[in-house]
């Protein structure tokens, strides 16, 4: 009797250390075959998207949208520190929200109660 053919292939191919690793990623309860990887990775684009308005000058930022932004951030870091499976995308995706919103009602707050002095003029 003869052996399967994909059991002659696990004998005769060595599994290296690259392989084991990206099929152990690949198989995680939070992989990339799972909601819990894709959800997490589209929701860069919005931390993205709020270090690109870092150039953007405070007085076009919203109050609302960032606080949003951070508590939400705030919110379900802490929630995905909870769950299980452990998804360490979805804390970091998280946390980088918070972050950005911060540090972008940091920036709109400073604009809007503590202008720079004007310039004194020079007497003549």
């Amino acid at each position: 009797m003869t052996a399967p053919v994909s059991k002659l292939l696990e004998e005769t191919q060595p599994v290296s250390m690259a392989g084991s690793k990206i099929q152990a990623f690949w198989n995680h309860p939070a992989g990339p075959k799972t909601i819990h990887f894709w959800a997490p990775t589209f929701k860069w684009v919005i931390s993205i998207a709020n270090v690109a308005d870092f150039s953007k000058p405070p007085e076009q930022l919203s109050y609302p949208h960032q606080t949003v932004v951070a508590v939400s951030g705030l919110i379900w870091s802490r929630y995905s520190t909870q769950i299980i499976p452990k998804n360490l995308n979805l804390v970091s995706v998280n946390l980088t929200m918070a972050a950005t919103g911060f540090y972008q009602l940091s920036r709109k707050i400073q604009h809007d109660y503590y202008p720079e002095p004007e310039p004194a003029e020079a007497k003549e």
